[in-house]
Order: C-alpha cells, then sequence, then structure tokens
C-alpha cells in the first residue's frame, strides 16, 4: 500500500493569510478604539451640553421673570399716576358741580385712547356712576365698594383688589375729586381700571407656569385660573397630576448631576422667584426641562448617525471578499441603513419642531411688541421713549453678535440692557413721586456726565433726523446736589422738544449751553417758529402737538423735578426766532459740599 505524499502548503499563499489575518487584526483593533472613542464622546457630550443648555435655559428663565415683573410693575406705576392727573381736569371738576355731565362720557372716553387704562368712571359724591368710557355702567351704584369707601376717606390715591363673580380679580386706583384745591369739598371720586389680565393671557402662550403673589402669600395673578386665590404651596397640591399645567412642568428622570430647584407633583423644575416692587408683591415662574433634553438629543443623534455610517463602511470594505460574511455583513448595513433613516426621521421631527417652536416664540414676540405699544400712553411714554430705542438697538447688536458666535460679546449688550430696564424703573419710580412728593436721597451730579448719558439715549433718534447739535460746555465740572434720574428726564424732554419744534425747518439746529455761576444753568435753543402761549406752557395737558403725538405732560412734569430740586424751569421766544428753554439748580461749591 503506498503512502499517500502530505499537502504542502504554498509559502506565499501562508504569507498573505499571515498578513490578511494580521491586517484583520489591526482593522478590527480600530474599530474596538472607534467604539470607546464613539462612547467616550457621546457621553462627555452629552454632559457638557446638558450642563451648557441648561444654564442657558436658566439665564433665559431669569431674563423673562425680570422682564415679567417689570412689565407688570411698569404697569401699575404707570395707571398710578392716571387720578392725580384726572382729578385737576376743570371739565369734569365743573361736570361735578354743576350735574351736567352730558360730555364727560366722551372725555374720558378721550383720556382712554391716550392713557391705555381698562376702564375710567366717575362717581358723585353717592357713589353713583355718573360718567364711564363703557355707557352700559352709567347709573351704577357704588356706594357700598372699597375703592369708593377708602377714597372719600383718604387723600391720596387708593389702590384697592377685589373678586369679581367668575373668580378673577380687578384691580383698581381710585381718588376722591375736590371741588377747589386741596381744601376744597368732596364732589366725587374718579376710579381707574388696570387691566392686569393680559398678562396671563401673554403667559398662556408660553411653556413657563406663572404666578404673581400679594403680600400675603395670595395669588392674584396666575397662568391657571384655578391658583388665584390659594397660597402657592396649596396651589401646587391641589393641582391634578393629569393637567397641562403639570404636563409642562414635568421634567426627564435621568437628568443632569445638577440638583433642581423644585419639586411640582414630585417633579424636577426650575422655580424661579422676583420680588415686585409695589406692596410687596412677588413673581414666580417653573420652566420644564424639556427643551434642554431635546437640543442635546439633536446633537447626540447626530454624533451617533455619523458614527453609524462610518462603521457600517468599515464593515463592508473589512468583509467584501468572504462571501458567506458578506450576506451576514450585507444584513447588519441593512439594519444600520434602517437605524439612519429612522434616526433621520427622529431629527427631521425634531427639526420641525424647532420650526414649530421658532414661529410660536416669533408670534408671542410680535403679540407682545403690540401689547407693549397698547402700554405706552400719558406720562410713561414721555420718560421710557429714550431706554426703549437704546434697548432696541443693543438688541440688534447682540443678534448680530450672536449670528457671527461671539456670545461673550452679546451678553454684555444684555447686560446694557438690564440697567436699561433698571433706569426704566427708576423713571417710573420718580413719576409717581412728582404727584406725591415724596422724599428722596440726593447726591452731587455731574450736569455735564448728565448731558452726556441724555445725549447717548436719544443717539437713534439724533442719528436719524440728521439734527445739528451745538454744545457748548465749561472747562470744570459743574455739580449740583439732585437726583440724576430725575436730571436726564428734564434734559431729554427739553431736548425731544426741541426735536419736535424743528421738524418741519429745513436746517434743524439746536444750541446746547451749561454754564457755572451763582447757579448751574442749561439752556436748550431750537431754530424752529417758536412758543404762542408761554403763559400755559407748563400747565397739565397742554400741548400744541397734533392728536396722538402727545398729551401735554412732558413740560409739567419737568418743571415740577426743577421745582423740586430747588430751582426753576423758564422759556422765552429768542429774538432770531426759535424758543429758548433754561434750567437754574442751586450749585454745588466747596462750601456747601462741606455743609452737606
Amino acid at each position: 500500500m503506498e503512502s499517500v505524499p502530505p499537502i504542502r502548503k504554498h509559502p506565499k499563499r501562508s504569507r498573505r493569510s499571515r498578513r490578511a489575518a494580521l491586517t484583520s487584526w489591526r482593522i478590527r483593533l480600530a474599530l474596538v478604539l472607534v467604539m470607546v472613542v464613539a462612547t467616550v464622546t457621546v457621553v462627555s457630550t452629552n454632559r457638557l451640553l446638558t450642563d451648557r443648555f441648561t444654564a442657558k435655559t436658566r439665564n433665559k428663565a431669569e431674563l423673562r421673570l425680570a422682564l415679567y415683573s417689570g412689565n407688570l410693575l411698569s404697569e401699575l406705576r404707570r395707571n398710578a399716576i392716571v387720578p392725580q392727573l384726572l382729578v385737576r381736569d376743570p371739565a369734569l371738576i365743573s361736570a361735578l358741580n354743576s350735574d351736567d355731565f352730558s360730555q364727560s362720557s366722551q372725555r374720558l372716553i378721550s383720556f382712554e385712547e391716550e392713557i391705555g387704562a381698562a376702564s375710567l368712571v366717575l362717581l358723585d359724591r353717592d357713589g353713583r356712576t355718573v360718567a364711564a368710557t363703557d355707557r352700559n355702567r352709567l347709573g351704577e351704584q357704588h356706594r357700598q365698594e372699597k375703592y369708593f369707601v377708602d377714597a372719600i376717606r383718604a387723600s391720596g390715591t387708593v389702590f384697592t383688589i377685589a373678586e369679581r363673580d367668575n373668580g378673577s380679580n380687578s384691580f383698581t386706583y381710585s381718588r376722591r375729586v375736590q371741588s377747589q384745591g386741596d381744601q376744597g369739598d368732596t364732589v366725587g371720586v374718579i376710579v381707574v381700571e388696570v387691566d392686569l389680565r393680559k398678562f396671563e393671557r401673554a403667559w398662556a402662550g408660553i411653556s413657563d407656569a406663572v404666578l404673581v403673589t400679594d403680600g400675603s402669600g395670595k395669588i392674584i395673578l396666575a397662568t391657571a385660573s384655578r391658583w388665584r386665590g390659594l397660597t402657592e404651596e396649596e396651589a401646587l397640591i391641589r393641582e391634578p397630576p393629569d393637567s397641562a399645567i403639570s404636563r409642562a412642568l414635568q421634567a426627564t428622570a435621568d437628568w443632569t448631576v445638577l440638583p433642581p430647584d423644585a419639586y411640582v407633583q414630585g417633579e424636577a423644575v426650575m422655580r424661579m422667584e422676583n420680588k415686585v416692587a409695589f406692596r410687596g408683591w412677588r413673581i414666580a415662574s417653573f420652566t420644564t426641562y424639556a427643551s434642554v433634553r431635546e437640543r442635546v438629543n439633536g446633537v447626540l443623534a447626530l454624533e451617533i448617525m455619523g458614527f453609524a455610517i462610518f462603521l457600517a463602511i468599515a464593515f463592508y470594505f473589512l468583509n467584501r471578499k468572504n462571501a458567506l460574511r458578506m450576506v451576514f455583513f450585507q444584513a447588519e448595513s441593512a439594519e444600520l441603513r434602517a437605524l439612519n433613516a429612522r434616526l433621520q426621521r427622529e431629527i427631521a421631527e425634531r427639526e420641525k419642531v424647532q420650526e414649530t417652536l421658532a414661529v410660536a416664540e416669533q408670534t408671542l414676540a410680535q403679540s407682545s411688541k403690540l401689547a407693549a405699544l397698547g402700554e405706552m400712553s400719558a406720562a410713561v411714554s414721555h420718560e421710557l421713549n429714550q431706554p426703549l430705542a437704546a434697548m432696541k438697538t443693543y438688541l440688534a447688536g447682540a443678534g448680530l453678535l450672536l449670528r457671527r458666535n461671539r456670545p461673550d460679546e452679546a451678553l454684555s449688550s444684555f447686560q446694557r440692557i438690564d440697567d436699561l430696564i433698571e433706569r426704566m424703573g427708576a423713571i417710573t419710580r420718580q413719576l409717581k413721586s412728582y404727584a406725591r412728593k415724596a422724599g428722596e436721597t440726593l447726591a452731587p451730579v455731574n450736569m455735564g456726565d448728565a448731558l452726556a448719558s441724555a445725549l447717548s439715549m436719544m443717539e437713534p433718534q439724533l442719528r436719524q433726523r440728521h439734527v445739528r447739535i451745538t454744545r457748548t460746555l465749561p472747562d470744570r465740572e459743574v455739580l449740583v446736589m439732585a437726583d440724576r434720574v430725575r436730571i436726564e428726564q428734564v434734559m431729554i424732554n427739553l431736548l425731544r422738544n426741541a426735536l419736535d419744534a424743528t421738524k418741519s425747518v429745513e436746517e434743524p439746529h439746536v444750541e446746547i449751553l451749561l454754564a457755572a455761576g451763582e447757579t448751574a444753568t442749561f439752556s436748550v435753543r431750537d431754530n424752529g417758529y417758536g412758543i404762542e402761549d408761554l403763559d400755559a406752557l407748563f400747565e397739565p395737558f397742554y400741548t400744541t402737538k397734533q392728536p396722538g403725538d402727545g398729551v401735554g405732560l412732558g413740560l409739567a412734569i419737568s418743571s415740577g423735578i426743577v421745582t423740586d430740586l430747588g430751582g426753576r424751569l423758564t422759556a422765552r421766544n429768542a429774538q432770531n426766532g426759535g424758543a429758548v428753554f433754561e434750567m437754574q439748580l442751586p450749585i454745588l461749591n466747596s462750601e456747601s459740599r462741606a455743609a452737606e
């Protein structure tokens, strides 16, 4: 029996096999490393983006809450000055004295269009409605109402919160009307109703839950009507878990390592609280984490999809020569393609949700603009136009910086906007003190710095009008003992009147003079057509502007501010045409500073 010789392997084929095996192991090792890198990348990205987007969401929630509280306070203080001005209206006083109210309702309607209050009601001394912006209320009796009784007894403006039959609250300012001066007989009461429910309607369009409590902790405004009349703790306990509010507050269970601020119905949320500088009121909001999770998941989905595509290609080229494994890896590739398709569909759905949210945010922004436009009236509109123009400029710059991926510089613009909001709050506080003549803290003010700040706030109007401004300033500082915000109010009012006076002039020119002598003198001269009636210039409601451009309160307020500071505000017609407004204040020299 012959022996069979052993089969000998081809040396080249063996070397190729060894090289192929070595290459295969290298590829497998590289794939393992890629998987490790992908896992580390996804985990790190999840943690980093979660913390970053959570911080951004918190900052946005704080900014929204500050805007809500500022708008609420602005609405309250804007309406607080209205009764103080209306009780001086000679037409209303005359109607109460003569019992002739045929034109009173129409006059209140004309005030409502400029002031922007919810309603205006005039009551006689017996509590009967004799004039109202809503003529259906004529003849109603309010003798037993708290706002009527308190207004008759008090010497100033009275603020009242009353519960309506439908469960909502009404917010009113009331003040008694006297026949002659402060010592005259009481002939009636003026009632101004403030529309705060528009804030509830505006808040209903966002995902946050918002509530406002009074000084006793009782909820008076809320996105959920059933919360009104309860404390915050009672409202959150009584809220059913399947309600829309609870769904808006629901957070992801496996969230970041950052601790939550509060728990609502057992779910973690961000709770923000801010003070409203009005009778101890507070405003609080609860913000969901859902938007942050969606943004993080979108980035993670893109990363996973990229790694998945890379791995699919690697597996395909690694096993293309093996027929049996080809079928297997083709199936794997099909599964990966299906996974990619699902991920793409999920990304498309999320992009669609993002687009829907963007449209909703744009709609909300437009609604807020329209609401803010309705609020700009009476005395507040004269004092807030310039800060609002500056805020618009800073917002445009911040948007441009964000589009250029420069968030740090954009934050500085938001800080300036925050400073302007504080300034607007200070302006409204000064408007309230104009009529009440409340005490205030005075400090040395550099008139040159105040003028520079006023011109900076009016920069958009000056650039749009192309008015030539001439400034004459002394070499040394001009100091007065005053409140800088109120000084800037007067300067802005005088400059704005000068700009209005030169609208029809071909070459508008405004001269500004600051001088220091026995008094600190600030003068503004324009080349307009002058002033017709100098005697009634500083009276409330006197104006030469067209209807809708002003109500005649700017110069009256400015005169009151200068008088409170121990100075005087005068006006005259220049010899060569135009008008000259001059503000004189006691100067602060070394002797008076030492005495102070």
